[in-house]
């Protein structure tokens, strides 16, 4: 029997190892894939607090996942097939065997939801972004674009055109999804060029991007944008599959919360990047996962 097993090893879950451990809780996390969840996917950090000159993401993971094991924490990299988090008893089931714990946090993160297009991935982390928030400020004095019509997407054109000489923002319609007056305060953003009724097709470089292909879905004519950086603005899906029917999520999908992480079951928390919350970043899902890991502790203590 667990006092909590964690889903996911991004720094949500770590984090929340880290102090469960050190409360002197047996934790497990259990993680599909590898440590650092969506941070191992980009390259350097230029926003994470203590590291002025940046630092590598992948070895920030590894460190994050060696800090928690040395307090305790046990992980494995088993991917988690179905919860049943009714009871005072909550069971977590792998393709090994069916795992026991007194608490359960949820931190399976989330996932931009990607174009599809030809040099995306390939370009992914050497021109090609998901968070101008995390990565805007690489690319100062240069061009790039931003492809959405969301409020992230009209968010992103406006956060980046406080450092770059010129954003695109590519928008398959002819008006933007987003509230009203994002939309125009873009609109009157003079270093912002509107590029309205077209989609990106393919992104282009070699070692990193050089341009982008688009075409115009109303004309049908095709055409090269020089540019230094795409970022990719339509959308997020949270990892919340295996909570759907078992927990509360909004209409996208996310998990809500209070702002003690605890979910409607007594218990169950979720941290990080699939829980509703403004911002999506490696720090705040540090934090969640700290809050997470506090409110089982006190579940527990009730509990004894």
């Amino acid at each position: 029997m667990y006092d909590v097993i964690i889903g996911g090893g991004g720094p949500a879950g770590l984090n929340a190892a880290l102090y469960s451990a050190r409360a002197g809780l047996r934790c497990l996390v259990l993680e599909e894939m590898f440590a650092g969840g969506q941070m191992s996917t980009t390259t350097t950090l230029e926003n994470y607090i203590g590291f002025p000159d940046g630092v590598d993401a992948v070895a920030l993971a590894m460190q994050m996942e060696e800090q928690a094991q040395k307090a305790g924490a046990e992980i494995r990299y088993e991917k988690i097939e179905s919860l049943d988090l009714s009871g005072a008893v909550k069971k977590v089931v792998t393709a090994k065997e069916t795992l026991l714990c007194k608490t359960f946090i949820a931190c399976m993160g989330a996932k931009p939801k990607q174009l599809g297009i030809p040099g995306e991935e390939e370009l992914r982390g050497r021109g090609v972004s998901y968070c101008a928030t995390c990565d805007g400020a690489l690319y100062k004095n240069k061009t790039v674009a931003v492809i959405g019509g969301g409020d992230t997407a009209l968010e992103d054109a406006l956060f980046l055109a406080r450092y770059c000489q010129k954003v695109y923002l590519i928008h398959r319609r002819d008006s933007f999804r987003g509230v009203h007056t994002l939309a125009e305060q873009v609109k009157k953003t003079e270093n912002v060029e509107l590029v309205l009724n077209t989609v990106a097709t393919a992104v282009n470089g070699d070692s990193r991007v050089e341009s982008l292909t688009i075409n115009n879905v109303v004309s049908g004519e095709t055409g090269e944008l020089v540019t230094d950086g795409v970022f990719v603005a339509v959308g997020t899906q949270p990892g919340t599959s295996l909570l759907q029917g078992i927990l509360v999520l909004n209409e996208q999908g996310y998990v809500v919360t209070n702002e003690e992480m605890e979910t409607e079951i007594p218990g169950v928390y979720a941290a990080g990047d699939l829980r509703k919350k403004p911002l999506r970043q490696v720090i705040t899902a540090a934090a969640d996962g700290a809050i997470a890991s506090y409110s089982a502790l006190r579940y527990i203590e009730a509990g004894r």
